[in-house]
């Protein structure tokens, strides 16, 4: 069933990455807006080790340059990412992170409430679209024609299967998924390798791949993930964690965010509600 409201993207390979490095790489005398807190870090040393949503990759390995670059005194760790809850988990038990990135506030409450982050702020926020394999070849046109079809999903109780479980039932679309995965990554590569008729990811994640049709349904502005972002409590150096995210919420990256697709939080110094 077609959907006169839809609009479908069909998104061409784009170099925002690979201009976004340059501009890091190439400046090596660039530095940021002098207003930016990220200039704030001189002199730090340390370490830092930053946990962030599978969604937050791409946007998130190039702050961590960034920051390494405004840093060079701070060892700055892989980025590790995978689904909220599963960070979460291991935060709370104990993982050496320094900062917390959740792709929804539940997952971040969960570990403020265990005592293992505070004082989160909501930095991003985030949509989710419907893709396909670049040919389509199951005719998705929009969440009607789900029902039925292969469909791989994220779980629900990470923040992309709990956003795309809102969806679905705002369109009032029933679907029985083939496969339930713990990130968004793992349902984006499903469906890009043809091992599904279609699935549900964030707009951020398909920015600058021809390898999936991008179909944007209705509703979809109307389920919004908005991102936190924390110090943990267990905070090698608390001042590192800081500066690192004064750097997410500032100027500088805030471009880097909306340039990988994310829309601004509500206010980046404002603190993540509780209920």
């Amino acid at each position: 069933m077609r959907s006169a409201a839809r609009r479908r993207i069909r998104l061409l390979t784009v170099v925002v990455l690979a201009a976004g490095a340059a501009v890091v790489s190439g400046c090596a005398g660039a530095s940021v807006d002098s207003a930016d807190p990220a200039g704030a870090g001189d002199g730090l040393t340390g370490s830092l080790t930053v946990y962030a949503a599978a969604s937050l990759q791409t946007a998130f390995d190039e702050l961590l340059v960034l920051f390494a670059e405004e840093n060079p005194d701070v060892v700055v760790q892989p980025l590790v990412t995978d689904g909220s809850s599963a960070l979460a988990t291991q935060i709370i038990e104990g993982a050496p992170a320094d900062v917390f990135a959740s792709a929804d506030e539940r997952t971040m409450r969960e570990a403020v409430d265990a005592g293992a982050a505070a004082d989160p702020v909501v930095f991003a926020e985030n949509t989710l679209v419907l893709i396909t394999p670049a040919a389509n070849p199951a005719g998705i046109d929009d969440l009607a024609d789900l029902a039925g079809a292969t469909v791989v999903l994220c779980e629900p109780d990470v923040p992309c299967g709990a956003a795309s479980i809102a969806l679905l039932d705002a369109a009032g679309v029933e679907v029985d998924p083939a496969s339930a995965e713990q990130n968004v990554t793992a349902v984006l590569t499903k469906v890009a390798a043809g091992e599904a008729d279609a699935g549900l990811v964030y707009a951020t994640d398909v920015r600058g791949r021809d390898d999936v049709e991008v179909i944007v349904p209705d509703g979809a502005a109307d389920v919004v993930n908005r991102y936190p972002i924390a110090v943990t409590t267990r905070a090698a150096s608390g001042e590192v964690a800081r500066a690192f995210l004064d750097l997410v919420t500032g100027p500088a990256g805030q471009r880097v965010l909306a340039d990988a697709g994310f829309a601004p939080g509500p206010s980046s110094r404002t603190p993540s509600p509780t209920p």
